[in-house]
């Protein structure tokens, strides 16, 4: 993946659900709190814009609400005691339901998207790659019902997700390939800073982590303030610098 921008200061298993299935009262309390987040979000993006245009009677926070309570059914704990969650989501809705929403298709699997991630880190859940989410068309599907098949979905780093959010808001996954940052078309992330280097450092997955080297830039690569030297494993929440654009990097 290549983005320019410019600066600024296991054990689980698939499962399938339809409608009408409520949570476990015991998760009552944290979902509540994720849930009010989940839709303030999206009441705030789309739900007015598609309130206004369409005759769906599915609305979106609805499929949102599944989405979390995919995520609360199906976690597991790993090996390592973390607590392991879907990352990818296929929502089928009867044909007519999905017409109504190929308008705000793009902006609606983004923002469930990064409600999942949002709630994922409020929950302490951990992903095993990126969250995705996609909505089909399902004859089987009544008009107003629809179902979420979650799966987890390994990351090509092998070790989780790990993901530089831009100054733009572009999300830039970690994968296998270590992402060179810089000032050069060729870069993966090209920034338009004058006080970036060429090739001014990397972001790479290894085995212990994530982390960021610095490639003998002339202003130095800074995490949380403080210049880094060789290799810096990344947490999550860190505050990277690179010249005058500050990235921060998020881990489930």
């Amino acid at each position: 993946m290549r983005l320019r921008t410019s600066p600024t200061a296991i054990r689980g298993a698939d499962r399938r659900h339809g409608d009408g299935v409520g949570s476990a009262a015991s998760d009552s309390l944290g979902r509540t709190v994720g849930l009010q987040s989940l839709e303030r979000r999206l009441e705030r993006i789309v739900e007015g814009v598609f309130t206004r245009r369409s005759s769906s009677s599915v609305r979106p926070i609805e499929l949102g609400r599944r989405v979390v309570r995919e995520m609360d059914d199906q976690r597991n704990v790993d090996v390592k005691g973390r607590r392991i969650v879907p990352n990818a989501f296929d929502i089928r809705l009867n044909p007519r339901d999905h017409q109504a929403m190929i308008e705000i298709g793009e902006i609606l699997r983004t923002e469930l998207a990064e409600a999942a991630r949002e709630y994922a880190r409020e929950e302490g859940y951990h992903f095993l790659g990126p969250v995705s989410v996609d909505l089909h068309a399902d004859e089987g599907q009544k008009p107003g019902r629809f179902v979420v098949d979650s799966h987890l979905r390994q990351g090509d780093s092998g070790i989780g997700v790990g993901t530089l959010v831009m100054p733009s808001g572009d999300r830039v996954d970690i994968g296998g390939t270590p992402l060179v940052v810089g000032r050069l078309p060729e870069c993966a992330i090209t920034l338009s800073d004058h006080n970036v280097s060429r090739r001014h450092a990397e972001v790479a997955a290894t085995p212990n982590g994530f982390v960021v080297r610095d490639l003998g830039s002339t202003n130095g690569t800074m995490v949380n303030g403080a210049r880094i030297n060789g290799d810096h494993r990344l947490r999550d929440g860190d505050i990277v610098s690179f010249g005058s654009t500050y990235v921060r990097f998020e881990s489930s």
